[in-house]
């Protein structure tokens, strides 16, 4: 008995420590997320899938736009991500990745890597409200932009495709007030990782939020521009971006936009194109939002289509979207393009003077 009561009280005596271990919890591992808000670090990314279908062939023919360029397809367009640390003081970075058909035709001269291009990669220095930034960056013009969550409309605009992507040099922003930034920059031109021409292109901005519900943005570039082999021109353009909300769930939005080259084709002769887009964007509910786009775009002297007549162009988007979540949503699109004469080709090959598309969506953000 004397003997079993010992084994009994030894056993107890090593069974404590295994049943508290046992009771206490593992630490639980950092979040890949939690290490990068520690260290500074932001990642952030989107995956942009869909189905796009035409009653013209644009894959063969004319298109007055980029990247929804396919003639009844499905299409992982984009595959975005931005890895960044930008402290509001000392030095820190960005780099921008896009991946997918979209990336083909964003590419800056030379590049022709095919579905993927380095969209954004720049080096910065903020101190209070001065910023510097060196690489390659996005272009100040225009509304809409190259990563696809940033748009409210599944198509881009005519004047997204008649503006410069993005750039690469030196740009600088200077906060002057809360609501007055002005922007000067010194880069390579329209699209060129290295310099077609060597001449260089000088880019301002101004930004102003007068009031809390109303911004606007005015850039401008100006610089001579490869207009063929051997020669090259003055080409100069203006943006205005103009986004107010009006009441909580109803906001409207105005660009503008006027381009000129000198010597264009190397001929000696200065031609234009201008235009406008009008944005309407309504909340029906949380988690249900229209958005109406109408343009006019004026080619009249052939300089962004490379056409020997003059072209007027006006187009009219309708996208519903459906967010069922804050990093889901789902958009439905319909759109037409009109022509001042028939630039739009057939599958049998005729002619026609309209173009319409349709569109489906899916934007997962993470």
């Amino acid at each position: 008995m004397k003997k079993l009561l010992i084994a009994s009280a030894v056993s107890a005596l090593f069974a404590v420590p295994a049943t508290v271990l046992a009771q206490a919890k593992a630490p639980a591992a950092p979040t890949l997320d939690k290490v990068l808000e520690a260290s500074g670090i932001s990642a952030s990314g989107y995956i942009d899938a869909g189905y796009s279908y035409a009653n013209r062939d644009i894959e063969n023919g004319f298109s007055d736009r980029v990247f929804d360029n396919q003639n009844n397809s499905l299409n992982l367009h984009q595959f975005g991500l931005t890895v960044a640390k930008q402290p509001a003081k000392g030095f820190g970075g960005l780099v921008n990745l896009t991946m997918g058909s979209d990336a083909n035709l964003i590419h800056s001269f030379p590049d022709t890597s095919g579905n993927f291009d380095v969209t954004q990669a720049f080096v910065q220095y903020a101190d209070g409200n001065m910023t510097l930034i060196g690489g390659k960056f996005a272009t100040l013009h225009g509304t809409e932009v190259i990563a696809s969550p940033g748009n409210a409309n599944i198509s881009r605009s005519i004047l997204f495709g008649s503006v410069p992507f993005t750039h690469t040099g030196v740009r600088g922003t200077w906060a002057l007030t809360d609501s007055v930034s002005f922007i000067v920059g010194v880069n390579n031109g329209w699209d060129q990782l290295t310099d077609a021409n060597r001449s260089k292109t000088l880019e301002l901005g101004v930004s102003l939020a007068p009031i809390k519900p109303l911004s606007i943005a005015v850039s401008a570039y100006s610089g001579k521009e490869p207009t063929s082999a051997t020669t090259d021109g003055m080409r100069t353009s203006l943006d205005g971006v103009v986004s107010w909300t009006i009441i909580d769930p109803l906001s409207i939005g105005f660009e503008v936009l006027a381009v000129s080259q000198d010597n264009a084709g190397g001929n000696g002769t200065k031609q234009k194109y201008a235009g406008g887009a009008f944005y309407l964007s309504y909340m029906f509910a949380s988690n249900y939002r229209g958005t109406v786009r109408t343009e006019y775009f004026d080619d009249k002297d052939g300089l962004r289509f490379g056409t020997t007549v003059g072209q007027k162009y006006t187009e009219l988007t309708l996208t519903g979207s459906y967010l069922p979540a804050d990093n889901f949503e789902l958009r439905a699109e319909a759109r037409m393009d009109k022509a001042n004469y028939e630039a739009f080709t057939d599958f049998n090959g005729a002619t026609s003077k309209t173009l319409v598309t349709a569109a489906l969506q899916a934007l997962y953000k993470f």
